[in-house]
């Protein structure tokens, strides 16, 4: 019986000098630090008693007194929730947007606010209400690499005294009421005819221009005129071989059109 309680003292002592040192060693990530307060005060570890970085790798802590809160510095990507807004020409829209974010100081993200992933998130979402509050809608749709770079530099300056870094925001998505795209689509439709019509207008200008030039051209060697006569034929009958005409020179035709010419007012 002695020996059993012996035996059973010993184990409990193991276990006790364990559970104390697995609380007084503590091991960080590569890419994790850690926030130590002691008695409610922030302090730092033992091992590392200097500096601002309380890791990655080993770090000694004080048992029962010590309490470590880790902060991860990967870059977080969050989805800003879809959100209604009016835009400066009052149209009704939803739009949502992702924003990519790290941690640069630790114990200012844990000290300075309580959960900074939801104070970033509520800052993002006021943030894209206000900015796109205020742009029109045919900006918000051609400008949008503008806007981006505004939302990130206003949510940048909130987040910069809780040590977070806001380094891109994108807009995702813009949904418009369905009458809404209906009138976007008949003003594209109008603008493709105009753009036509001007194209079609400008093609005729230039084509009348050459006939002006062509026609100096042929006044001024009337043997052209015989040559493009030709050149007709030719291509008549090559499309057409059951069809022949040939041309007659108006010059032959003059003196009979003269002989049926009216007589002038005044003269027998």
């Amino acid at each position: 019986m002695p020996e059993f309680n012996l035996l059973f003292g010993i184990i409990l002592a193991a276990a006790a000098v364990l559970f104390f040192f697995s609380s007084m060693v503590k091991i960080l990530r590569e890419y994790e630090r850690g926030v130590i307060f002691r008695l409610g005060k922030k302090a730092r570890s033992v091992f590392n008693p200097g500096g601002d970085g309380l890791g990655p790798g080993l770090l000694l802590l004080i048992p029962f007194v010590d309490k470590m809160v880790k902060v991860s510095l990967r870059t977080v990507a969050m989805d800003v929730p879809p959100q209604d807004v009016i835009t400066r020409d009052n149209v009704s829209i939803k739009v949502n947007a992702v924003i990519y974010f790290r941690v640069l100081d630790p114990e200012k993200a844990i000290i300075q606010v309580e959960d900074y992933l939801y104070a970033t998130s509520q800052m993002a979402q006021t943030t894209l209400r206000s900015v796109l509050g205020q742009q029109e809608l045919d900006d918000l749709l051609a400008a949008r690499d503008k806007i981006n770079q505004q939302l990130q530099k206003i949510i940048d300056e909130h987040t910069d005294p809780w040590g977070v870094k806001v380094t891109n925001v994108e807009v995702k998505h813009i949904d418009l009421p369905q009458d809404m795209q209906r009138a976007m689509a008949k003003q594209a439709e109008a603008e493709r005819e105009r753009r036509a019509k001007v194209i079609n207008a400008d093609g005729e200008f230039q084509a009348a221009a050459k006939l002006s030039d062509a026609a100096q051209v042929l006044a001024r060697y009337p043997i052209a005129v015989q040559l493009r006569f030709l050149q007709t034929m030719r291509e008549v009958a090559s499309e057409r071989n059951t069809t022949t005409f040939f041309p007659i020179p108006i010059d032959l035709l003059t003196p009979f059109l003269r002989g049926y010419a009216p007589p002038e007012s005044g003269k027998p």
